[in-house]
């Protein structure tokens, strides 16, 4: 029988790794996407911290679904070689946890910029980007952040088709389509389903932007969750609250909130007669 894996940003419960695990654990999870630790992003921890983490990840019996990574969260005038670095050694630490995933972005550009006016430029750097990812058998997860070149569906379409590889897929945030105007499952579902392979719950308000939990917004989140399923879908659901702070590389929700954000979308899936673990 199809069961659903859930996934979550367990640095939106604490910035204590070993909080994390627990409080994960305690909800009944087997994975984390792994972002930070001890108020560190997770490409700037240490060996001896990373071996650490891999400890406690254990001790807890976890695992990491995804590196989520800011790769791609820098402007398209910023140093792309020293980003292309940077996505080198994500691969290394997607490679340490045995992370089938890297989550990226597709590059801000500076105000007033047409975005289609960059897409060669963008292309050329996804097209590198994933060549790192085929060199280290890892896939990346193209994430539908707003104000980066694939913000809204029709530009995420273009990336990956423009790619045209395996080791490069699409993240869903129904949250993040929201708040640049797009109506997530009636405008890109049909469009994006053939590259979709992780879902992020965060959901969102069309009128205030706020982000609120799963199926209190404007998401579409029922609608979706009932599409993969007839679908047959069988990736990665991953919570990403944001329930309390939200800023360009993350956010947090703390304990109560993701765990409040873990109850709602686990009470979609048991309405929808869709089992998870």
């Amino acid at each position: 029988m199809k069961v659903w894996t859930l996934s979550g940003f367990s640095d939106e419960i604490s910035p204590d790794f070993e909080t994390q695990c627990r409080v994960a654990a305690e909800l009944g999870l087997k994975y984390i996407e792994f972002r930070s630790a001890w108020d560190t992003n997770v490409l700037d921890l240490d060996t001896s911290q990373l071996e650490k983490v891999l400890l406690l990840l254990r001790r807890h019996g976890l695992e990491v679904s995804s590196i989520g990574s800011p790769i791609g969260k820098i402007h398209l005038d910023d140093d792309f070689e020293a980003h292309a670095d940077r996505m080198r050694h994500a691969a290394r630490v997607a490679t340490f946890f045995q992370a089938p995933y890297i989550r990226i972005f597709s590059f801000f550009m500076r105000p007033g910029t047409d975005p289609d006016a960059c897409r060669d430029q963008v292309m050329s750097r996804m097209l590198a980007l994933t060549d790192v990812a085929v060199d280290a058998g890892v896939v990346l997860l193209h994430e539908n952040e707003k104000g980066i070149y694939g913000d809204i569906p029709r530009r995420c379409l273009d990336i990956v088709e423009s790619v045209g590889s395996d080791h490069l897929q699409l993240a869903w945030d129904a949250a993040n389509f929201v708040q640049v105007g797009v109506r997530p499952y009636t405008d890109g579902y049909e469009l994006l389903r053939p590259y979709l392979e992780y879902v992020q719950i965060k959901d969102a308000r069309s009128d205030t932007g706020a982000v609120v939990p799963a199926g209190h917004g404007d998401g579409q989140v029922v609608e979706t969750v009932r599409a993969l399923w007839a679908d047959g879908f069988n990736g990665f659901f991953s919570l990403e609250p944001h329930l309390s702070e939200a800023h360009s590389l993350g956010g947090f929700s703390g304990p109560e909130l993701f765990t409040e954000a873990w109850e709602a979308f686990t009470g979609i899936l048991r309405a929808e007669a869709v089992p998870f673990r």
